[in-house]
């Protein structure tokens, strides 16, 4: 994982923004002042968390993500907002060394061959005899549809010792690498086998959508044990993958609430009913990795798991990881002799579903989505549910049990920000041990939280990595498409000349760094930029000196494919045109998306009734659909450089 990526992963940019700025929830995005110019009147200040960019529709126009926040916030250069923001994640800022490109394309290889390996899978659930009887247990047992089926890429593991073995070694793939992605197992006598056998398949894809490794349900009910998943590997850590997290990111977003659930099958079925805010941890235990995930999208969390001891268990262990992984802010508070200290709250919504009839998700949402809708609404606050977990059983006449139960639970109730509701919790609780209030208020109770360092919390090694997703949102679109261009530019830097000079013929403005988007992007752009008006060095050499220096800035492949001399002339023409018709694209994409972040505040606007639109940003609108339509004519003809 590109370090610039593994420190947005980290960090939220509401987050990040919101210590500076007062933002508004408005839908799925947060709405401001503008920090960078003075505004009182209308909140043209927009965070988008999906993209994790933001943008001013006001005078300042500026926007960017969040390294070119900090930068424009604290007044430092990119260099220096990486460090702080790196700090802040808790991640180690080292150069991209040989092994780590390596590693990258390593990582890249494996993801490839277990791509190969759903196609593998999902041809026999579809095409053979051997997979109709798991394709019955799909649709009959476990109520999924063909269209859900290939959505998540279900697929069908032949009882054979070598069945995959032998179609990714036609395919051309080394055992060893096969063994690496955990599709084989090695014995001790150095013999190989298919790891899954006769089982349902279910691909596990990072949060980004790229494939982590498989699990395997079976089929035979005598077979053990009922579920497998890849083993620990370079792709995959079942400690920090939530499943469904892919489809589920904007979801969760949406609603503002993450269900968390126990199974595959019920990740996929809610998801098929219409509940798309579900994900499921690799097995029942949530960790702190996990939660520190799923923040970034909500800090409203209901817990769903399966009403048996397992699960009952996992929802203690779950609310107690996730109190620890959570953001606490402190409160000043009076002790019984007049003292001040301070305690901790959780900034976070937590609760616990209900599961009648001993029934899973995935049972209940088929039996009626009404009732598995009515579940989720009716979820108890955290407190209660421990409540009635700690006492069922207990004789709650022995002092000690009372002792006991007040103990565990009061931290709980310590976290709730709200004053009012600790209050309510207190009186219920005193009520349910038949003790005096007054002694649960006196009852000292350390913290069982404790102060933890960020790098307890970055990502390992083994966490999969993060490139590209498999569904591309408008910025993503853009990204990929600077990316190309500053490809281009990087070993033909003089070629920007003639890139100006036809957008100027055009009525373009030429091509400067705030064509790029993102502040990666737009720091390597200027490097280019500098090669060009600098006397030292080539240009080239500028360039590739200063990539060497700053590798670790830069995620950008610069390199292009060779081509033969009598196609170089050729080639090379064919490249300006189509890096100039990029260039023209990128454009239009992003005005595309400022319009359509525009209208989105606009909206959020006139639902607040906050009167006239300020005139300044009626001015910005129109500037965008007047840029818009030069492009628009200019991207109707053909770009011709002969």
């Amino acid at each position: 994982m590109n370090t610039i990526d593994e420190i947005k992963n980290q960090l939220d940019i509401v987050d990040i923004i919101s210590e500076s700025v007062k933002l508004r929830r408005s839908g799925k995005n947060y709405t401001g002042f503008c920090p960078f110019h003075a505004n009182t009147r209308t909140p043209a200040f927009v965070v988008f968390p999906d993209t994790g960019t933001w943008r001013c529709f006001g005078e300042c126009n500026e926007g960017g993500d969040i390294f070119r926040y900090v930068m424009k916030k604290e007044g430092v250069d990119f260099r220096e907002s990486l460090k702080m923001l790196a700090k802040r994640a808790g991640i180690q800022l080292e150069p991209l060394t040989p092994q780590k490109i390596e590693r990258n394309e390593r990582e890249d290889y494996l993801r490839k061959l277990l791509e190969e390996a759903v196609v593998f899978y999902r041809h026999q659930l579809l095409n053979t005899d051997a997979g109709k009887k798991a394709r019955t247990y799909l649709r009959e047992k476990r109520g999924i549809n063909p269209k859900t089926e290939e959505v998540w890429g279900l697929g069908y593991a032949p009882k054979s010792w070598d069945a995959v073995l032998n179609y990714l070694k036609n395919k051309g793939y080394p055992v060893k690498d096969m063994i690496e992605a955990g599709l084989l197992t090695e014995r001790q006598d150095g013999k190989v086998y298919d790891r899954f056998r006769h089982r349902i398949m279910i691909p596990i894809r990072n949060m980004s959508g790229q494939m982590a490794g498989f699990g395997g349900r079976v089929l035979n009910p005598d077979d053990v044990p009922k579920f497998i998943n890849s083993p620990q590997s370079i792709l995959f850590d079942k400690s920090s993958i939530l499943y469904g997290l892919d489809k589920a990111r904007k979801p969760i977003r949406s609603s503002n609430q993450a269900i968390i659930v126990e199974g595959y099958f019920d990740v996929i079925v809610v998801h098929q009913e219409g509940f798309q805010n579900v994900i499921s941890p690799m097995g029942t235990a949530l960790t702190e990795v996990q939660m520190r995930m799923l923040k970034r999208f909500t800090r409203n969390f209901i817990l769903a798991l399966d009403p048996d001891a397992a699960g009952q268990k996992a929802t203690l262990r779950g609310l107690e990881v996730a109190r620890e992984a959570l953001d606490h802010n402190t409160d000043p508070v009076f002790d019984a002799r007049g003292l001040l200290h301070h305690e901790s709250r959780l900034q976070a919504d937590l609760r616990v579903s209900t599961l009648p009839d001993e029934l899973d998700p995935d049972e209940i949402v088929l039996r009626d989505p009404n009732e598995w809708e009515q579940i989720i609404k009716t979820a108890k606050p955290i407190i209660y549910h421990v409540l009635d977990s700690l006492t069922s059983g207990r004789d709650l006449d022995d002092p000690k049990v009372k002792s006991s139960i007040a103990v565990q639970i009061l931290p709980l109730v310590k976290d709730i920000s709200n004053p009012v509701e600790r209050d309510a919790y207190r009186q219920q609780i005193a009520r349910v041990l038949k003790v005096d209030e007054r002694a649960l208020l006196d009852l000292s109770v350390p913290s069982k939280r404790t102060r933890r360092s960020r790098k307890e919390f970055q990502q390992t090694d083994n966490q999969p990595a993060s490139t590209k997703p498999l569904l591309f949102n408008e910025n993503e679109k853009i990204n990929l498409v600077d990316q190309e261009i500053l490809a281009y530019l990087s070993k033909m830097p003089e070629s920007k000349y003639k890139i100006d000079r036809f957008l100027r013929s055009s009525g373009l403005n030429h091509l400067t760094v705030s064509d790029f988007t993102s502040t990666e992007n737009q720091h390597f752009a200027k490097l280019i930029f500098d090669s060009l008006s600098q006397n030292d060095l080539d240009p080239i050499d500028y360039i590739t000196s200063r990539m060497e220096e700053e590798s670790i800035f830069t995620k950008i492949d610069h390199s292009l494919p060779p081509a033969s001399p009598d196609e170089k002339k050729k080639s090379e023409l064919r490249q300006l045109e189509e890096t100039t018709r990029l260039v023209m694209q990128t454009r239009q994409l992003s005005i595309n998306q400022q319009i359509k972040d525009f209208r989105f505040l606009q909206s959020s606007q006139n639902e607040e009734n906050n009167g006239e639109q300020d005139a300044v940003l009626q001015k910005r609108l129109l500037d965008l659909i007047n840029k818009r339509g030069l492009l628009d004519r200019a991207l109707s003809k053909p770009v011709n450089f002969r």
